[in-house]
């Protein structure tokens, strides 16, 4: 397929997490249950460097182009130097470190655990741990824009806030979605978020509490199929909004990839489908590709491993066009 390669030296086991870097559109983390963050340039299909954990690693990010950091099961939180290699603890929560974001504005790395806290670190200083905020349930998932944090946490709570004002949320919301919360995106626009579900259901949100912009918020069924008259249903388990044209895609258990326009509710493409689930999805900082993390994500237990594409562990990284541009035709 010249339009997507498939990167060389994958994990060993499921794949956690596909981030970019924010300034470099050719390199990419992949975190993964083998223990390990791989870090790779796409462009030359080359992994430049290996991190060794104790434990599987939930979440990676990049905090610059030249260091990283990892969230862990043994719930240490740690700097990844990408040009020495060099891993340095930062610190510790009392449980699984499930999600990290990086607020760019404020020049710092906020980390999310099952011990229902919020950590937000500076690795440039002695003691890197800044503050300790605590939450009403355990972190599921995070993601910031400007200056805007949205986590998503276990019985379908969100909590909104801005990030220099940790004091309290600016806002508290239940998931528009029934079921429990298996992704998080925000706007690349800063307007909103997007949320998938473990029922193949994506809900559109807005920050701006107004009764005429919440009138817009909606959710719609997709990543589902009828086989037989009988209608199969997979969890939505990454989305990744576009970085210019501010469209989003969504990844399910059923190793599909769809593009989406939210703004006039239409799917714009969907990609064929890969050999297994897909855990996580992530554009580039210019929007030229996004990263598929591909591997069983465990829906079905022991059971799902013996299927089809259930020991298959991938990163595909797939040249992206015109699909993920908004349709004047829609509009008109």
């Amino acid at each position: 397929m010249a339009d997507q390669v498939e990167l060389s030296s994958p994990p060993f086991d499921s794949v956690s997490q596909v981030r970019f870097s924010p300034t470099n559109p050719d390199h990419l983390l992949v975190s993964a249950w083998d223990t390990t963050v791989r870090f790779y340039d796409v462009a030359t299909n080359e992994q430049k460097a290996k991190f060794d954990h104790r434990a599987a690693v939930l979440s990676c990010l990049f905090g610059d182009s030249t260091h990283a950091y990892s969230g862990c099961l043994d719930t240490g939180v740690r700097e990844l130097d990408l040009t020495t290699e060099r891993v340095t603890s930062l610190g510790q929560h009392s449980n699984s470190v499930s999600a990290l974001s990086y607020a760019r504005e404020i020049n710092t790395l906020i980390s999310g655990s099952w011990d229902q806290s919020l950590r937000f670190w500076d690795p440039r200083t002695p003691k890197a741990e800044v503050s300790d905020h605590a939450l009403p349930e355990r972190v599921y998932h995070m993601d910031v824009v400007n200056n805007t944090l949205v986590v998503s946490m276990a019985s379908r709570l969100f909590h909104i806030y801005d990030v220099r004002r940790m004091s309290e949320p600016a806002q508290t919301r239940e998931s528009s979605l029934k079921f429990m919360t298996r992704s998080l995106a925000c706007m690349a626009d800063g307007q909103g978020y997007a949320i998938g579900s473990v029922e193949g259901r994506i809900g559109v949100e807005y920050f701006d509490p107004s009764p005429e912009i919440q009138d817009k918020k909606y959710a719609f069924k997709c990543h589902r199929q009828n086989i037989e008259d009988v209608d199969h249903v997979w969890p939505v388990n990454a989305l990744a909004f576009h970085p210019v044209h501010n469209t989003f895609a969504s990844a399910g258990s059923d190793g599909t990839v769809s593009i989406w326009d939210h703004k006039v509710k239409k799917r714009l493409r969907q990609y064929p489908k890969y050999a297994s689930a897909i855990p996580s999805i992530a554009f580039n900082c210019d929007g030229t590709r996004l990263a598929v993390g591909v591997s069983y994500t465990w829906d079905e237990g022991d059971e799902g491993l013996k299927k089809e594409g259930g020991t298959v562990r991938a990163v595909w990284v797939r040249k992206v066009g015109d699909e993920v541009k908004v349709r004047d035709f829609f509009l008109a």
